[in-house]
């Protein structure tokens, strides 16, 4: 057993160097004053003030923030929803039935959800640009928030809400003081991925921008195309931060809940608590 274990560790190790050695290689770079990626010749933070006085650069970083914050709120409000559904279908084949259908976007490729957006949104005569890259996000973000909200869902504890009703409770109330205290953390989570699937997607979004609109991911590979640019590794190194404190706040917050809960679930505080 404890082999495994030191050979699970060694596994575990390979795969986080492989999966960071390119992301410190970028961020390493992107001090570079050479301004290129060939040597190093010395610390520099002008590629840094580059970005920050590229003005189209700023403006498409905020419409893409804008995109990612507004996609993972509807989504996670449209799957948590959704999630209660399904996990209160009456009949086992409608749940298998409606899980079958969330899955499959999350198993489809996104060349094909791209075109398909993008036919859907040709027919209906929908301008391509601002909204039609947030009705996509939101779209494939939904059956995310879906797979973070059910399993908290089946870990609930279903007596609570059956004593609930029998003590007069409306079922808006179950929901607001019951259900959804109970499934917080998988909401947070589900938020937190559809927030990073929007900021992090490129192929469903560059089918679906128009003209005079685009995300970060699409104008880093336009801007890849024409030759290898520090200021794009200065903006990489900024997003990989920022997704790393939201990972380390989420984790954060996460550990505070389970401290606050095991010191509920603490006998001794009962204790304490009635000793004069």
């Amino acid at each position: 057993m404890i082999k495994n274990n030191k050979w699970a560790s060694l596994y575990l190790v390979v795969v986080f160097i492989l999966l960071y050695t390119p992301i410190a290689y970028l961020i390493f770079y992107s001090f570079n004053e050479a301004g290129t990626m060939n040597q190093f010749s010395g610390f520099t933070l002008e590629h840094y003030a580059a970005l920050a006085e590229d003005t189209r650069l700023m403006i498409i970083a905020l419409d893409t923030i804008r995109v990612a914050l507004l996609s993972a709120l509807l989504a996670t409000t449209i799957g948590t929803l959704g999630a209660i559904g399904i996990y209160y279908s009456r009949r086992r084949e409608t749940q298998n039935l409606l899980l079958g259908f969330n899955n499959i976007l999350l198993v489809s490729p996104d060349v094909i959800i791209g075109a398909s957006f993008l036919l859907l949104f040709t027919v209906v005569g929908f301008r391509l640009g601002f909204y039609s890259v947030l009705l996509s996000h939101i779209a494939f973000s939904i059956p995310i928030v879906v797979l973070m909200v059910l399993p908290r869902l089946e870990e609930m504890n279903e007596n609570m809400i059956t004593a609930a009703k029998d003590l007069g409770a409306t079922n808006w109330q179950v929901l607001k003081e019951i259900i959804l205290p109970n499934i917080t953390p998988g909401i947070l989570a589900g938020y937190f991925m559809a927030f990073t699937y929007s900021i992090d997607d490129f192929a469903v979004t560059f089918f679906v921008t128009g003209n005079g609109f685009a995300t970060l991911s699409v104008e880093i590979y336009s801007r890849a195309r024409q030759g290898v640019s520090l200021e794009i590794n200065a903006l990489s190194t900024v997003l990989f931060l920022v997704a790393f404190s939201l990972v380390a706040g989420y984790y954060f917050i996460q550990k505070q809940q389970r401290t606050r809960k095991l010191a509920h679930m603490d006998p001794t505080n009962h204790e304490k608590a009635v000793t004069p």
